[in-house]
């Protein structure tokens, strides 16, 4: 039976002065204290009762309390404010959180049916079981120049892995549990100019060569990853002089005047005209691409991986569903996509490409 819905939290629009704050910027207040000595890991799964609010409208989105049951999930596949904030808690304790956007599910979107910008909750802790032990780094593990432990388990003598060369590889991504979190094994080896990798790639491929193999250990923050540590299996299978890569377009900075422009605000020209039908945005399209921020930077190309692409239309970024829908295959397209059909606004350090993008195309085929 659905027990009385909590009222909305007096503070709920800001953490009150005397609420513990952590270096994520996570927020808490104990209400009601716990009985427990130990505390959960990322790993444990815990039971608990509790209610979410919006600190801006004070709006309840969701609680466990209101439906009469409580819940029960594994604490490394929540948003990561949960992730922090539950480990600091005892068996009995009730606990306030106020967590930024940053660490919940980030701003608030009119009309996304998820709730945005800082929330609070207010959580019970029922119980908890612990999980599998995190992940520890082997005592001969080597590391590299930005600290990365690795071991290597397969040595080769192909050739060696090096800054300007395209790398043929394979990685699975292992939690503390041996289950893989990510892995290419299901879709064939992954081709990157090795100066394109992120560190912990690069940097322990910089010490092998083709044919090797290795393990190596990184710090889950550097993935997004809710564990402490996650192991990767690397495999280098071979290293290739890449294709040069293309000539920024003269026009990258800002969509032309001359550019053709559909309803969504999709600017393109054709640089090659093709033949035939067009996809659909179930096809699955086969395509060899360029992509660049306005400030000249490419960020992508299949170009220079010297392998085209192949994915389902649908589960890309809206400009390229609707655009590569205006293409024949054999033809070649320029497209200046902004960043609401691409990846959003230019976010520093995040890794990702910002705002308005561009990209050359070419379409190969499709099913």
């Amino acid at each position: 039976m659905a027990q009385n819905i909590p009222p909305v939290p007096e503070d709920v629009a800001k953490a009150p002065a005397d609420a513990q704050v952590t270096s994520s910027g996570l927020a808490s207040k104990v209400l009601i204290a716990g009985t427990g000595s130990e505390r959960p890991s990322s790993s444990s799964t815990v039971t608990v009762h509790y209610s979410g609010w919006q600190s801006s409208d004070g709006n309840m989105f969701d609680s466990s309390v209101a439906r009469g049951e409580p819940t029960s999930f594994p604490l490394n596949r929540v948003i990561a404010g949960w992730t922090e904030g539950l480990q600091l808690m005892v068996a009995g304790e009730t606990r306030r959180f106020w967590i930024p956007q940053d660490l919940a599910y980030g701003p608030e979107q009119p009309g996304s049916g998820r709730p945005g910008g800082q929330l609070v909750f207010d959580v019970e802790l029922i119980s908890f079981e612990k999980g599998p032990e995190p992940i520890q780094v082997p005592a001969d593990a080597a590391k590299t120049e930005s600290g990365i432990a690795y071991v290597m388990t397969q040595a080769a003598e192909g050739e060696a892995a090096a800054a300007g060369k395209n790398l043929v590889f394979h990685f699975t991504l292992l939690g503390p549990d041996g289950q893989p979190l990510q892995s290419s094994r299901g879709d064939g080896p992954q081709t990157a100019p090795m100066d394109r990798l992120p560190p912990f790639f690069s940097e322990v491929f910089a010490e092998m060569n083709a044919g090797g193999k290795a393990e190596a250990y990184i710090p889950g923050s550097m993935l997004g990853a809710q564990f402490e540590m996650v192991k990767c299996e690397l495999e280098l299978l071979d290293v290739k002089v890449p294709p040069p890569a293309p000539k920024v377009p003269e026009d990258v900075a800002a969509v032309p005047a001359d550019a053709e422009k559909t309803a969504s605000g999709l600017a393109y020209k054709v640089l090659k005209a093709g033949a035939g039908e067009k996809p659909k945005a179930t096809s699955t399209v086969s395509v060899h691409y360029s992509g660049w921020e306005t400030d000249g930077e490419m960020f992508d190309s299949s170009v220079v991986r010297g392998e085209p692409a192949s994915f389902p239309l649908n589960q890309v970024i809206p400009g390229w569903t609707e655009g590569l829908q205006l293409m024949s295959p054999g033809a070649s397209y320029r497209f200046w996509i902004p960043e609401g059909l691409a990846y959003g606004p230019k976010q520093e350090g995040s890794g990702r490409p910002g705002g308005l993008l561009v990209f050359d195309v070419e379409l190969l085929e499709f099913s």
